[in-house]
Protein backbone atom coordinates (compact mmCIF):
# COMPACT_ATOMS: atom_id res chain seq x y z
CA UNK A 1 0.00 0.00 0.00
CA UNK A 2 1.35 3.42 -1.14
CA UNK A 3 2.08 6.04 1.48
CA UNK A 4 0.66 9.40 0.70
CA UNK A 5 3.84 12.26 0.51
CA UNK A 6 3.36 14.95 2.85
CA UNK A 7 3.13 18.56 1.11
CA UNK A 8 1.92 21.93 2.17
CA UNK A 9 -2.04 22.73 2.15
CA UNK A 10 -2.96 25.42 0.66
CA UNK A 11 -4.15 27.10 3.92
CA UNK A 12 -0.06 26.43 4.98
CA UNK A 13 0.99 28.04 1.69
CA UNK A 14 -1.30 31.43 2.19
CA UNK A 15 -0.17 31.50 5.96
CA UNK A 16 3.82 30.88 5.20
CA UNK A 17 3.39 34.12 2.53
CA UNK A 18 1.30 36.13 4.87
CA UNK A 19 4.17 35.94 7.51
CA UNK A 20 7.20 36.65 4.63
CA UNK A 21 5.15 39.59 3.47
CA UNK A 22 4.56 40.96 7.62
CA UNK A 23 8.30 40.46 7.79
CA UNK A 24 9.07 42.37 4.75
CA UNK A 25 6.89 44.85 5.44
CA UNK A 26 8.62 45.64 9.02
CA UNK A 27 12.38 45.17 7.86
CA UNK A 28 11.56 48.03 4.68
CA UNK A 29 11.11 50.83 7.05
CA UNK A 30 13.72 49.74 9.00
CA UNK A 31 16.51 48.95 6.19
CA UNK A 32 15.13 52.51 4.72
CA UNK A 33 15.69 54.23 8.26
CA UNK A 34 19.24 52.74 8.55
CA UNK A 35 20.34 54.21 4.88
CA UNK A 36 19.14 57.67 5.77
CA UNK A 37 20.62 57.50 9.02
CA UNK A 38 24.07 56.79 6.98
CA UNK A 39 23.36 59.27 4.42
CA UNK A 40 22.68 61.99 6.94
CA UNK A 41 25.98 60.65 9.16
CA UNK A 42 27.67 61.22 5.37
CA UNK A 43 26.55 64.67 5.37
CA UNK A 44 27.52 65.58 8.37
CA UNK A 45 30.55 64.85 8.10
CA UNK A 46 30.49 67.10 4.79
CA UNK A 47 29.62 69.70 6.73
CA UNK A 48 31.95 69.23 9.73
CA UNK A 49 34.35 69.15 6.51
CA UNK A 50 33.22 72.27 5.98
CA UNK A 51 33.86 73.94 9.42
CA UNK A 52 37.67 72.17 9.49
CA UNK A 53 37.91 74.36 6.43
CA UNK A 54 36.01 77.22 7.50
CA UNK A 55 38.73 77.53 10.78
CA UNK A 56 42.05 76.92 8.39
CA UNK A 57 41.14 79.51 6.25
CA UNK A 58 40.74 81.71 9.12
CA UNK A 59 43.85 80.91 10.82
CA UNK A 60 45.90 81.45 7.23
CA UNK A 61 44.17 84.51 6.20
CA UNK A 62 43.24 86.38 9.48
CA UNK A 63 39.57 85.93 8.76
CA UNK A 64 36.37 84.55 7.07
CA UNK A 65 35.85 84.45 3.70
CA UNK A 66 33.73 87.51 2.16
CA UNK A 67 29.64 85.69 1.62
CA UNK A 68 29.74 87.28 -1.55
CA UNK A 69 30.76 90.56 -3.43
CA UNK A 70 28.76 93.18 -5.16
CA UNK A 71 28.95 93.38 -8.04
CA UNK A 72 27.62 89.86 -8.55
CA UNK A 73 29.50 89.16 -11.69
CA UNK A 74 32.59 88.87 -9.73
CA UNK A 75 30.99 87.20 -6.75
CA UNK A 76 32.66 83.78 -5.59
CA UNK A 77 30.58 81.77 -2.59
CA UNK A 78 32.43 81.29 0.93
CA UNK A 79 32.25 77.24 -0.35
CA UNK A 80 34.76 78.36 -3.39
CA UNK A 81 36.99 80.60 -1.11
CA UNK A 82 37.92 77.44 1.41
CA UNK A 83 38.14 74.77 -0.97
CA UNK A 84 42.12 75.02 -0.44
CA UNK A 85 42.05 74.15 2.81
CA UNK A 86 39.46 70.66 2.22
CA UNK A 87 41.76 69.14 0.16
CA UNK A 88 40.50 70.21 -2.98
CA UNK A 89 43.60 72.20 -4.25
CA UNK A 90 43.47 71.23 -7.86
CA UNK A 91 39.86 72.60 -8.14
CA UNK A 92 40.71 75.98 -6.47
CA UNK A 93 43.70 76.25 -8.54
CA UNK A 94 42.03 75.98 -11.18
CA UNK A 95 39.68 78.99 -10.22
CA UNK A 96 40.54 82.55 -11.32
CA UNK A 97 39.13 84.95 -9.06
CA UNK A 98 40.19 87.98 -11.22
CA UNK A 99 38.06 87.24 -13.74
CA UNK A 100 33.95 87.05 -13.03
CA UNK A 101 33.16 83.76 -12.28
CA UNK A 102 30.71 83.31 -15.34
CA UNK A 103 33.56 84.01 -17.40
CA UNK A 104 35.41 81.18 -20.04
CA UNK A 105 38.12 81.09 -17.75
CA UNK A 106 35.90 79.71 -14.90
CA UNK A 107 34.03 77.58 -17.28
CA UNK A 108 35.66 74.40 -16.57
CA UNK A 109 35.40 74.44 -12.57
CA UNK A 110 31.81 75.61 -12.70
CA UNK A 111 30.74 72.24 -13.69
CA UNK A 112 33.00 70.15 -11.20
CA UNK A 113 30.73 68.32 -9.34
CA UNK A 114 32.22 67.98 -5.77
CA UNK A 115 30.88 65.01 -3.50
CA UNK A 116 31.79 67.05 -0.43
CA UNK A 117 28.82 69.93 -1.25
CA UNK A 118 26.42 67.27 -2.22
CA UNK A 119 24.38 66.06 0.50
CA UNK A 120 23.45 61.96 -0.37
CA UNK A 121 20.35 62.60 1.05
CA UNK A 122 19.14 64.59 -2.28
CA UNK A 123 19.04 63.44 -5.21
CA UNK A 124 18.62 65.75 -7.46
CA UNK A 125 20.34 66.20 -10.71
CA UNK A 126 21.42 69.80 -12.05
CA UNK A 127 21.39 70.68 -15.60
CA UNK A 128 23.42 72.71 -17.59
CA UNK A 129 26.88 70.64 -16.31
CA UNK A 130 27.24 73.12 -13.37
CA UNK A 131 28.23 72.19 -10.26
CA UNK A 132 25.16 71.74 -7.62
CA UNK A 133 25.83 72.41 -3.56
CA UNK A 134 23.25 71.22 -0.67
CA UNK A 135 25.43 73.57 1.66
CA UNK A 136 25.09 77.19 2.21
CA UNK A 137 26.52 80.05 4.45
CA UNK A 138 24.31 81.77 7.00
CA UNK A 139 23.71 85.50 6.53
CA UNK A 140 21.41 86.24 9.38
CA UNK A 141 17.60 87.00 9.93
CA UNK A 142 17.08 89.88 7.64
CA UNK A 143 14.98 90.21 4.44
CA UNK A 144 17.50 91.41 2.40
CA UNK A 145 17.89 92.91 -1.36
CA UNK A 146 19.28 90.76 -4.23
CA UNK A 147 20.34 93.56 -5.88
CA UNK A 148 21.51 97.22 -6.12
CA UNK A 149 23.66 99.64 -4.21
CA UNK A 150 21.87 99.48 -0.81
CA UNK A 151 22.17 95.53 -0.93
CA UNK A 152 22.94 95.28 2.37
CA UNK A 153 21.56 98.51 4.20
CA UNK A 154 18.11 97.02 4.38
CA UNK A 155 16.85 100.22 6.64
CA UNK A 156 15.58 102.04 3.90
CA UNK A 157 12.63 100.02 4.02
CA UNK A 158 12.45 98.90 7.81
CA UNK A 159 15.05 95.60 7.97
CA UNK A 160 17.70 95.57 9.39
CA UNK A 161 20.79 95.51 7.66
CA UNK A 162 22.07 91.61 7.45
CA UNK A 163 23.41 90.06 11.40
CA UNK A 164 24.55 86.35 10.17
CA UNK A 165 28.58 85.62 9.14
CA UNK A 166 28.58 86.06 5.76
CA UNK A 167 26.84 88.46 2.96
CA UNK A 168 28.29 91.09 0.49
CA UNK A 169 31.95 92.24 1.35
CA UNK A 170 31.68 90.90 4.75
CA UNK A 171 34.84 89.83 6.50
CA UNK A 172 34.47 88.94 10.17
CA UNK A 173 37.19 87.45 12.38
CA UNK A 174 36.22 84.94 15.05
CA UNK A 175 36.51 87.58 17.95
CA UNK A 176 33.58 89.61 16.09
CA UNK A 177 31.13 86.68 16.54
CA UNK A 178 30.13 87.91 20.34
CA UNK A 179 27.52 85.22 20.61
CA UNK A 180 30.33 83.18 20.85
CA UNK A 181 31.13 80.40 18.02
CA UNK A 182 29.66 77.49 19.79
CA UNK A 183 26.24 79.72 19.47
CA UNK A 184 26.44 81.22 15.88
CA UNK A 185 25.97 79.07 12.59
CA UNK A 186 27.92 79.02 9.78
CA UNK A 187 26.53 76.61 7.38
CA UNK A 188 23.27 74.66 7.40
CA UNK A 189 21.64 73.31 4.22
CA UNK A 190 19.38 73.64 1.28
CA UNK A 191 17.82 71.44 -1.17
CA UNK A 192 18.35 71.82 -5.21
CA UNK A 193 16.33 73.53 -6.81
CA UNK A 194 14.45 70.93 -9.55
CA UNK A 195 14.87 73.59 -12.57
CA UNK A 196 11.56 73.75 -13.66
CA UNK A 197 9.54 76.36 -14.38
CA UNK A 198 6.16 74.30 -15.38
CA UNK A 199 6.10 72.66 -12.01
CA UNK A 200 6.01 73.96 -8.21
CA UNK A 201 7.98 72.08 -5.57
CA UNK A 202 7.59 73.59 -2.26
CA UNK A 203 10.57 72.12 -1.15
CA UNK A 204 13.16 73.03 -4.35
CA UNK A 205 11.26 76.50 -5.37
CA UNK A 206 11.61 80.25 -4.23
CA UNK A 207 8.27 81.61 -4.50
CA UNK A 208 7.31 85.21 -5.20
CA UNK A 209 4.23 86.61 -2.96
CA UNK A 210 3.01 89.56 -4.58
CA UNK A 211 2.94 92.11 -0.98
CA UNK A 212 5.61 93.18 0.18
CA UNK A 213 6.62 92.60 4.26
CA UNK A 214 7.15 95.39 6.57
CA UNK A 215 9.54 92.87 8.59
CA UNK A 216 10.96 89.56 9.07
CA UNK A 217 7.69 87.75 10.79
CA UNK A 218 5.06 88.96 8.09
CA UNK A 219 7.41 88.01 5.84
CA UNK A 220 7.78 84.25 6.72
CA UNK A 221 3.90 84.34 7.26
CA UNK A 222 3.32 85.78 4.00
CA UNK A 223 5.30 82.86 2.67
CA UNK A 224 3.76 80.50 4.39
CA UNK A 225 -0.22 81.64 3.76
CA UNK A 226 0.62 81.44 0.11
CA UNK A 227 -0.74 78.85 -2.24
CA UNK A 228 2.62 77.46 -3.76
CA UNK A 229 0.58 75.22 -6.00
CA UNK A 230 -0.25 77.91 -7.92
CA UNK A 231 1.66 78.14 -11.00
CA UNK A 232 0.61 81.76 -12.24
CA UNK A 233 2.97 82.95 -9.08
CA UNK A 234 5.88 83.62 -9.82
CA UNK A 235 9.18 81.28 -8.63
CA UNK A 236 12.67 80.72 -9.35
CA UNK A 237 13.40 77.16 -9.92
CA UNK A 238 17.39 77.17 -10.29
CA UNK A 239 18.53 76.89 -7.25
CA UNK A 240 21.39 75.40 -5.52
CA UNK A 241 23.60 76.01 -8.89
CA UNK A 242 26.29 76.83 -9.66
CA UNK A 243 28.69 76.61 -6.25
CA UNK A 244 31.27 78.77 -6.89
CA UNK A 245 28.90 81.62 -7.64
CA UNK A 246 27.75 83.83 -3.93
CA UNK A 247 23.98 84.57 -4.64
CA UNK A 248 21.37 84.37 -2.55
CA UNK A 249 19.44 81.38 -4.50
CA UNK A 250 22.32 79.96 -4.85
CA UNK A 251 24.83 79.75 -1.88
CA UNK A 252 23.23 81.86 1.00
CA UNK A 253 20.57 81.11 4.01
CA UNK A 254 18.45 82.98 6.22
CA UNK A 255 17.14 82.03 9.81
CA UNK A 256 14.29 84.42 9.48
CA UNK A 257 11.58 81.05 8.84
CA UNK A 258 12.02 78.09 10.85
CA UNK A 259 13.88 75.15 9.28
CA UNK A 260 11.92 73.04 6.14
CA UNK A 261 9.48 75.67 5.83
CA UNK A 262 9.13 78.05 2.53
CA UNK A 263 11.62 80.23 0.36
CA UNK A 264 10.58 83.44 -0.83
CA UNK A 265 10.92 86.63 -2.86
CA UNK A 266 9.38 89.73 -2.48
CA UNK A 267 8.88 92.46 -4.99
CA UNK A 268 10.52 94.99 -5.57
CA UNK A 269 14.28 92.93 -4.75
CA UNK A 270 13.78 91.23 -1.44
CA UNK A 271 14.85 87.54 -0.98
CA UNK A 272 14.43 84.68 2.01
CA UNK A 273 15.87 81.64 1.55
CA UNK A 274 15.21 79.41 4.39
CA UNK A 275 17.11 76.13 5.63
CA UNK A 276 16.16 72.70 4.29
CA UNK A 277 16.99 69.02 3.70
CA UNK A 278 15.44 66.34 2.50
CA UNK A 279 16.44 64.39 5.94
CA UNK A 280 13.02 63.91 7.50
CA UNK A 281 12.46 66.28 10.84
CA UNK A 282 15.02 69.20 10.69
CA UNK A 283 18.14 69.97 9.26
CA UNK A 284 21.74 69.67 9.51
CA UNK A 285 23.89 72.89 10.73
CA UNK A 286 27.70 73.56 10.87
CA UNK A 287 28.23 75.90 13.95
CA UNK A 288 31.32 78.56 13.68
CA UNK A 289 32.94 76.43 16.30
CA UNK A 290 33.16 73.56 13.60
CA UNK A 291 30.80 71.29 15.44
CA UNK A 292 27.45 70.02 13.39
CA UNK A 293 23.86 70.13 14.81
CA UNK A 294 20.51 68.23 13.71
CA UNK A 295 17.88 71.40 14.49
CA UNK A 296 14.32 69.98 14.45
CA UNK A 297 11.61 71.45 12.47
CA UNK A 298 10.17 71.71 16.02
CA UNK A 299 12.93 74.31 17.39
CA UNK A 300 11.35 77.59 18.55
CA UNK A 301 11.88 80.74 16.16
CA UNK A 302 13.50 82.67 18.88
CA UNK A 303 16.69 80.10 19.52
CA UNK A 304 16.93 79.40 15.74
CA UNK A 305 16.70 83.29 15.01
CA UNK A 306 19.35 83.85 17.88
CA UNK A 307 21.44 81.03 16.39
CA UNK A 308 21.37 82.79 12.82
CA UNK A 309 22.97 85.98 14.55
CA UNK A 310 26.99 87.00 15.13
CA UNK A 311 26.42 89.38 18.08
CA UNK A 312 22.66 89.79 19.06
CA UNK A 313 23.11 88.69 22.48
CA UNK A 314 20.92 86.04 22.90
CA UNK A 315 21.36 83.45 25.45
CA UNK A 316 20.53 80.05 23.82
CA UNK A 317 19.70 77.02 26.52
CA UNK A 318 21.59 73.60 25.87
CA UNK A 319 17.88 71.79 25.37
CA UNK A 320 16.57 74.95 22.93
CA UNK A 321 17.85 73.52 19.90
Amino acid sequence: MSRRKSAFTLIELLVVIAIIGVLIALLLPAVQAAREAARRAQCTNNLKQLGIALHTYHDALGSYPLGRTIPFDASYSPMARILPFVEQVAVAGAMNFDLPWSSAGNTTVSTAKLALLLCPSDTATVPNNWGGTNYRSNEGTSVVMWFGPNDEAGANVGMPAPNGVFFANSRYKAADLRDGLSNTAAFSEHVLGDFDNTLATQEADTFWPQTYPANADEAVQLCRDMDWRNLSYQRVSEVGAPWIYGYHSTTSYWHSGPPNSRSCMFPPSRIMTVANSRHPGGVNVCLADGSVRFVKDTVAIAAWRALGTRNGGEVISADAL
